[in-house]
């Protein structure tokens, strides 16, 4: 009974680790645009996104018991297969950190859950309904309609305002900006910590200290609440600068729009107990506020790359967790051997980050970002140069025709 608290208390850790890594990963998707566009300083976006965050985790537990009692069966459920599932989540969290792509922690924690428990316990153990209609589906769906309706909502501000002066509407922008911002927040902490906490009652649940069905505990979502405001705090702007600088640029009334679409979908989807992926819905909505405006473009390049990991986060978080699950299901020195590496591996990858810092300070810098693209690179090459002093410039830079030589007969 020792050994299986020890497991218990290693697990609930482990998943407070997660959801730190959850808070600093996804700070991006309610304070990029805000911060790019200068509605908010750095620093007070993510302070403010924190205590937002910490405020939601106490609004529902929809989401938290989809997981808890949804998504996989909770009997023969061991918590070395939650803590098997959380090193998976983790490391793919601090990989995509690390290159600074968007990808989604909730389907991370999601691929290490079924991962380890169908290495635990086989496909029975997992409730492909549940995983499809308010996870997979979710997923795909979201961005789309995220992105649709910032697009519209972005074209109508752009058609209403589009005669009012840019200088006396950006101030308004900017207000709504921060507010639908804090809204993002608001609605991350109320989807996002909840994963956390639904997690945790499942390792309670899988070792008897609350009864199966239960809902989380207050303590629980304390905690969870704490943790990922913490992480928001700790501010990920790796991830910041590629989805408020490198996907599109925005400016203030696009910003507005991309946050307004994405805190109501993620509010409604909060609502209903889908697992939602805000990484998804916020990129989705910052791209088509990127199309939404005239004369406006997305890299597609990047966007790309966001995709191809949107794609790959399932199943590498669930290929770790059950090679994770393996090495646990090996006695207690297996779960000590995962747990060094998991420490190791984290170690090694913050190290990695240290060679080229991005923080508050240069979250903004725009050196080294995709440019944005080729077809305009070409179109700026070919671009005659204005008349007036940068074409005076241009000519003083051309050196004149040399004077003829004189004729030495005419010196005679």
């Amino acid at each position: 009974m020792e050994s299986f608290s020890l497991i218990l208390a290693i697990v609930v850790v482990t998943a407070l680790a997660f959801d730190f890594t959850n808070g600093f990963h996804d700070t991006a998707n309610a304070m990029a645009t805000t911060i790019s566009t200068g509605a908010l300083k750095p620093k007070i976006a993510v302070t403010m996104s924190a205590a937002l965050n910490l405020v939601g985790a106490f609004l529902s537990v929809e989401v938290a018991n989809t997981i808890s009692k949804g998504l996989v069966d909770e009997n023969g459920i061991r918590p070395e297969v939650i803590f098997a599932a959380l090193v998976g989540a983790i490391l793919w969290n601090l990989v995509t950190w690390l290159v600074g792509l968007p990808s989604s922690s909730s389907h991370a924690l999601m691929g290490g859950l079924v991962g380890a428990t169908v290495a635990s316990a086989g496909f029975g153990a997992v409730h492909g309904d549940v995983l499809v209609t308010k996870i997979l589906l979710p997923a795909v769906a979201a961005p789309v309609v995220a992105g649709l309706a910032a697009m519209l909502a972005t074209r109508l501000s752009y058609g209403i305002g589009g005669n009012a002066d840019d200088n006396a509407t950006r101030k308004g922008y900017r207000a709504g900006q921060i507010a639908s911002a804090g809204l993002v927040s608001l609605a991350h902490g109320t989807n996002d910590a909840q994963k956390t906490m639904g997690i945790i009652t499942l390792a309670l649940i899988a070792g008897g200290s609350v009864a199966p069905g239960s809902n989380p505990p207050t303590w629980v979502i304390l905690s969870a609440g704490l943790a990922i405001a913490l992480g928001t705090y700790i501010g990920g702007w790796r991830i910041i600068r590629t989805m408020g600088k490198g996907l599109t640029d925005l400016q203030p009334r696009q910003g507005f729009a991309a946050q307004t679409s994405a805190a109501t979908a993620i509010l409604a989807s909060s609502h209903l107990g889908f697992s939602l992926s805000t990484t998804h819905v916020v990129s989705g909505s910052v791209m088509g506020a990127g199309l939404g405006r005239k004369g406006g473009t997305v890299r597609w390049s990047t966007a790309t790359r966001m995709m191809v990991a949107w794609v790959l986060t399932l199943p590498a978080a669930a290929a770790v967790g059950a090679l994770a699950e393996s090495v646990t299901d090996l006695g207690d020195w297996g779960t000590a051997a995962v747990a060094v590496f998991l420490v190791a591996a984290s170690a090694a990858i913050w190290k990695l980050s240290r060679r080229q810092v991005v923080d508050s300070a240069n979250v903004n810098d725009t050196d080294g970002t995709e440019p944005s693209g080729v077809v305009t690179a070409a179109m700026a090459a070919v671009t005659p140069p204005p008349a007036g002093p940068v074409a005076d410039a241009l000519t003083a830079t051309i050196p004149s025709p040399a004077a003829p030589a004189a004729d030495p007969a005419a010196t005679v």
